[in-house]
């Protein structure tokens, strides 16, 4: 069984190998975000890109961030900030286009990205003619410590966020996970890279979900915390530092699937919800699938726009009755995150149970530990 599902891994995962040998290089050490970054490629040394600054439309109330990218690494940080500020080293589609320190500007099209807010929710996008992983692209975005973060990075990338109060939604395909300093509830799945993940609390109604197809996950929490645990792996151990009479637990054998999709939400303590809160998971999985496809299928099409162009071109030189070149390959579909079936499960309370923890994962070990003071 512990092969089948090892083969069905690497299978599934083949697509995406080159961007996930890329996303586990080890980062270089963090660093403060400069004022201005220097763009990466040869022809625009000198270039200086300026920061884009917004703000919340509402900032008497919590907002939310959303970042919708193919490709590229991310840091959100919280701060004590009225604004956003964003820091890239690609240019804001809508900012003049700078000059390099020979005085000459880009004409064609390059990757960009835009910014825009409306019913207090910040959109950040990825655009240009090279949406492609080799472009390196990274964001560094300040924000107010309340904000909530969506981050939907679809072929993957580091995702690095840090002193936010406000609620994380984190699914990227390829690439390292890192939480810290969070106060709100979590989401966060990745088919191949680890999750480190710090709190310091966890709050009644803000339950925890972590899953990685191939990976470990290590959370740290409060020593007080109150939690209700669920701790699943294919193949690797499950270990903590919680003393035995404070984390009761009982491991068996696992049978049906892992839900994955832990939705997000504000449910009070009551249990009479229970019916909504499922309601809320399976709603996820459907959300989280759809979008997945769309952008897979977005993907492909451009893909295909640009081999038709490539082919009229070449049989416009040639005239019509010259052989076409191949279809050059399509990118690869990002596959939305299997159920992962089998295993064990460790399952219990934390200092007499509260809030849901759930953290899975098939090629990995698990690690739930007390934050450090």
């Amino acid at each position: 069984m512990h092969t089948t599902l090892r083969l069905f891994t690497i299978l599934l995962c083949l697509p995406a190998a080159g961007l996930a040998a890329r996303a586990a290089q080890p980062a270089p050490p963090a660093t403060p975000a400069p004022a201005s970054a220097a763009s990466p490629d040869d022809d625009d040394e000198g270039k200086t890109l300026s920061p884009t600054h917004l703000k919340f439309s509402d900032p008497a109330k919590p907002g939310k961030l959303r970042l919708r990218v193919m490709w590229g690494d991310i840091t959100v940080t919280g701060a004590e900030t009225s604004e956003v500020t964003i820091v890239s080293n690609i240019k804001n589609k809508h900012q003049p286009a700078p000059k390099n320190s020979e005085g000459l500007r880009r004409l064609d099209s390059e990757t960009t990205y835009t910014a825009t807010e409306k019913d207090n929710v910040i959109t950040i996008e990825l655009g240009g003619d090279s949406p492609d992983p080799s472009a390196g692209a990274t964001l560094a975005i300040t924000t107010p410590r309340n904000t909530s973060v969506v981050v939907e990075n679809t072929f993957g990338g580091r995702v690095d966020v840090k002193n936010i109060e406000g609620d994380a939604d984190i699914r990227s395909l390829n690439g390292e996970v890192t939480l810290d300093q969070i106060a709100g509830s979590a989401l966060v799945e990745t088919m191949n890279g680890e999750i480190h993940a710090t709190f310091v609390k966890v709050t009644e109604g803000k339950p925890l979900s972590f899953t990685s197809m191939n990976g470990e996950i290590d959370v740290r929490i409060p020593a007080n915390t109150k939690a209700n645990v669920r701790l699943r792996t294919q193949n690797g151990a499950v270990l903590t530092d919680f003393d035995e009479k404070a984390l009761i637990t009982k491991t068996e054998a696992a049978h049906g699937r892992i839900v994955k999709h832990l939705h997000i939400s504000h449910r009070s303590a009551d249990k009479s919800d229970d019916s909504d809160w499922h309601d809320d998971i399976r709603d996820a999985v459907r959300e989280a699938t759809e979008a997945v496809g769309d952008a897979a299928r977005e993907a492909v099409a451009k893909a295909r726009e640009a081999a038709q162009a490539a082919r009229e071109g070449v049989a416009e030189a040639r005239g019509s009755t010259a052989p076409m070149p191949p279809m050059p390959p399509l990118p690869p579909i990002p596959p939305v995150l299997p159920s992962i079936s089998g295993g064990k499960v460790v399952s219990g309370t934390l200092n007499g149970g509260g809030p849901e923890i759930q953290i899975a994962t098939m090629n990995g070990t698990i690690t739930l530990r007390k934050t450090q003071p």
